[in-house]
Formats: C-alpha cells, structure tokens, sequence
C-alpha cells in the first residue's frame, strides 16, 4: 500500500483486495477454489469468501458450490478505459494490415506502471504457450514493446522503474542484470526500436517500435512477434522492421490532433 495515500486515508482497502481477487485468475487459473483464491492473495478464507460472493452477486463471477470462474461481465471493468483509448481504434486496421503482409503476429502496448498491458492483438497463429489477448500484462523489462516504452521515458523515470521492477527470469535468455539493461534501453532510444530474442519465452522472437502523439511522445508501441527457427534478427531487422515502422508512422498519422 502507498505510504502517502494511506496517511492520507483516502486507501479503500476493500476495494483493493476485491481487485486482487479479480487479478487472482488468468489463462492458467480460469477456476478456482475458495482456498486456492485465498493462497493466489494472500487473504483468510473468510475474507475470499466475502470477496467471491460479491463478486457472484454481482454476476462479475459465478460458482457451482466448489469452484468460482470469473464471467464476462468483467470486461465491463475494462471497457471504459479501451472505449475512451482512440488510439485502439485508429491501430487495430493498421495492425490488420500488417499481419496481412507481414504474415506474422502483431500487437500494440502500452505501460502500466512496470507492465505493459495489450490494447490491439492480432495473430496469425498461436506462437506462444501463454495465450494473448486484449489485456494481457507481462514485465515491460523482458518485452520488446516494453524496452520500447521505458526509453520513451526520461532516463531517470526509466531507471526508477527498473529499481522498481522484479527481475525475475520468465525464460533461459531473459536478461536480469539491472546494468545491462540500463544499457539495453539506452541503445533502443538512440536507435528507435528494439529487439528480443526468447526473453519472454523460449523460441519467441520479437520486434517491436514506438507510436508517437502529435508531441512527440511516445504513447505505445507496436510489435511482431516471430518464431525463432523460422525467423532470425537479422530477418526481424531487415524484413520485417521496415513494414512494422512504415504501419506505426500510419497509426501516428491517423491519431487526432
């Protein structure tokens, strides 16, 4: 909990946890159990229970008696944000329109705090055990679109959300040395994109630009995302980046003023 906004006691601390309640369950945990919530949050049973049948209450949930799911109401919680984000709109043709030439998975991001969060997803095939789709969060440390975003930062801003982040490896080659990635996002802003090669996952690659307002800064960033025995860097970088910053300056084109 934020010190400073619990002094001033404007915290909901209900409000908080019934949240972690929503965020307890994903791809991998679809259902639950009343203990398994319980574990995933770090609440006492009785506290997940209250929680759960809010949530069932008010249909964001349901239960046969055992287990709890989260029904399709939740993406009402969602909505707001993604209705009011232009930039979903004016993307997801351009993003189309990419995968169509480029016959390769493609995506728009934006950052959240240490994560990037998807707004646009646009597949060509599952390249990824992990399923993506519109809202799906992963560490912007390990992400191509996230080193993207963190050097569209001011180095200092980017430097305390590393020191905020858990680098905690998601694959064998993802890079957890704070120093070298210090390094990594200082080469991706003078160069103005960047590159990853299975530091999400193991036989991922990706490559990924920023999206710009009319000011100049950057407010997302478009990826393709590739498989390695079938595409290397070199082909990411030669093939595929023309096409991927030819579809970003588009997307920047059609933003409104």
């Amino acid at each position: 909990m934020p010190e400073d906004v619990e002094r001033q006691g404007t915290y909901v601390q209900s409000l908080a946890r019934g949240l972690e309640v929503i965020r307890a369950f994903g791809p991998e945990r679809p259902e639950m159990t009343l203990s398994e919530v319980a574990r995933a949050t770090g609440l006492s049973r009785a506290s997940a229970r209250r929680f759960l049948l809010t949530l069932v209450d008010l249909d964001y949930a349901r239960t046969d008696g055992r287990a709890f799911s989260l029904t399709p109401r939740v993406l009402e919680l969602g909505y707001a944000y993604l209705s009011g984000l232009s930039l979903t709109d004016v993307a997801q043709p351009h993003v189309e329109d990419l995968v169509s030439r480029v016959h390769e998975s493609s995506s728009v991001a934006v950052l959240d705090r240490t994560d990037i969060v998807y707004v646009v997803r646009v597949p060509t095939k599952r390249i990824m055990t992990v399923a993506i789709s519109v809202g799906t969060r992963f560490p912007a440390f390990a992400t191509s679109m996230g080193r993207v975003l963190l050097a569209g930062l001011e180095p200092l801003e980017a430097d305390r959300l590393l020191e905020r982040t858990e680098l905690a490896p998601l694959a064998a080659r993802t890079t957890t040395d704070p120093t070298r990635l210090r390094r990594i996002i200082a080469e991706v802003r003078e160069r103005g994109y960047a590159v990853t090669d299975q530091e999400l996952e193991a036989g991922l690659r990706s490559i990924a630009v920023p999206i710009r307002n009319r000011r100049g800064k950057v407010i997302a960033a478009m990826n393709v995302s590739a498989q390695a025995p079938r595409v290397t860097i070199e082909q990411l970088e030669r093939d595929i980046l023309p096409a991927l910053l030819e579809a970003a300056a588009r997307i920047e084109a059609d933003l409104p003023k």
